[in-house]
């Protein structure tokens, strides 16, 4: 039986290359601090970010555009956002 093909959206793709821009701004911004305790602090709460990040794009390629996909990227908008009021960098 053919597999079904993936529907793609153009905003969700927007929306995911600007959260891999952020998770890369953000992780270099973690790594340039010079506390190695505040560091890892700011890394173990950022670790979550990354992989609901990482989990969205790899969702995305496999399924498309669909209600997983949509929550993960729920996810990691409200990860951020608290993130961002918690921590300073």
């Amino acid at each position: 039986m053919p597999k079904k093909r993936r529907k793609l959206n153009k905003d969700m793709e927007a929306e995911m290359a600007a959260a891999k821009r952020k998770i890369e701004l953000v992780g270099a911004l973690i790594n340039d601090i010079r506390n190695e305790d505040i560091q890892a602090e700011y890394l173990g709460a950022f670790t979550q970010i990354r992989s609901a990040v990482v989990n969205l794009i790899a969702k995305y390629t496999t399924d498309g555009f669909c209600e997983e996909t949509e929550g993960l990227l729920a996810l990691y908008k409200g990860l951020i956002e608290q993130f961002e009021e918690e921590y300073e960098l």
